[in-house]
């Protein structure tokens, strides 16, 4: 894929946000761009104008880590941004026949992995790909999620889809605004390490066209990681919950995620989510019937 596109708009975009103050920069007089010149952010990384211009037009092919480097700390990007850099150059370069090969393959849930879902009987766990697809879950995850979950007989569901095209996800979302900008960032950094998914390609291009609220944080190119956090629901059935959250990435399993939420035991949520689990085991009574 040509990601020329995404290097420069994502160059521009860290470039524009960073001011000749923050730089150490004398501004002299007033300045017709916003941010920086591409001639300081040269200086600032101790390259030529013209080789600077260069990778700014997405041409990041060949460029070296001690470049890349220099250009992140001349752009004061973060460690995200700087993870993101490297993940569009190795992207800018020749596509290795192996990556070919398996891109359009769907990987595969280890039975040993549903036994750990499964293990996990105090909290919501569920497994997803880069894509967002929700590829298995507990029982307490399948709760949690249940407005999701009702969107679709079988998995995968797609918590993207969710987010930006299910009539439900606001109200599910009480910081919807918060949530859906960090999905984005998210889903930007999974675009840049496996840019030759064409699914992955796909579900952003329907985002884009469906969803104007995607297109607009899409475009403005900010990455974010999930690892860890704290994230509010408004369940339909137990009402209001704050749950910590953690992303393990599974090291044998290229691109699979395991997230789980908690909460304190006696605490509202903590009382919560014990009120989910057994809402959730009297649902699954109920199927046997």
């Amino acid at each position: 894929m040509d990601n020329r596109n995404e290097v420069r708009a994502f160059l521009t975009s860290r470039r524009a946000k960073l001011s000749t103050q923050q730089a150490g920069i004398p501004a002299h007089g007033s300045r017709r761009v916003a941010g920086l010149r591409r001639g300081e952010v040269a200086a600032l990384a101790g390259v030529s104008v013209e080789y600077y211009t260069r990778l700014e037009r997405g041409n990041l092919g060949g460029a070296s880590d001690s470049v890349l480097e220099a250009v992140a700390r001349a752009l004061q990007l973060d460690e995200t941004e700087i993870a993101h850099l490297h993940h569009l150059a190795r992207a800018a370069g020749p596509t290795p026949a192996r990556v070919r090969a398996r891109r359009d393959k769907a990987p595969e849930v280890r039975p040993a992995i549903r036994r750990v879902l499964e293990s996990m009987t105090g909290v919501p766990a569920f497994l997803r790909n880069h894509r967002f697809d929700i590829l298995a879950a507990n029982s307490l995850g399948m709760a949690l999620y249940a407005p999701m979950f009702a969107a679709s007989a079988a998995l995968p569901v797609n918590s993207m889809r969710f987010s930006f095209l299910n009539p439900h996800a606001q109200a599910f979302y009480p910081d919807w605004a918060q949530v859906g900008r960090s999905a984005v960032a998210a889903l930007r950094i999974a675009a840049a390490q496996h840019p030759h998914d064409q699914q992955l390609m796909n579900l952003i291009g329907e985002l884009s066209m469906r969803s104007d609220t995607f297109r607009t944080w899409w475009a403005a190119q900010d990455v974010y990681m999930h690892r860890h956090g704290v994230k509010r629901f408004r369940h339909p059935t137990v009402g209001e919950l704050e749950l910590a959250y953690e992303g393990l990435e599974l090291s044998g399993d290229e691109g699979l995620t395991i997230v789980t939420y908690s909460a304190e035991p006696g605490t509202p949520s903590g009382d919560g989510l014990a009120l989910l689990a057994t809402w959730a085991a009297t649902q699954e009574t109920g199927s046997r019937l």
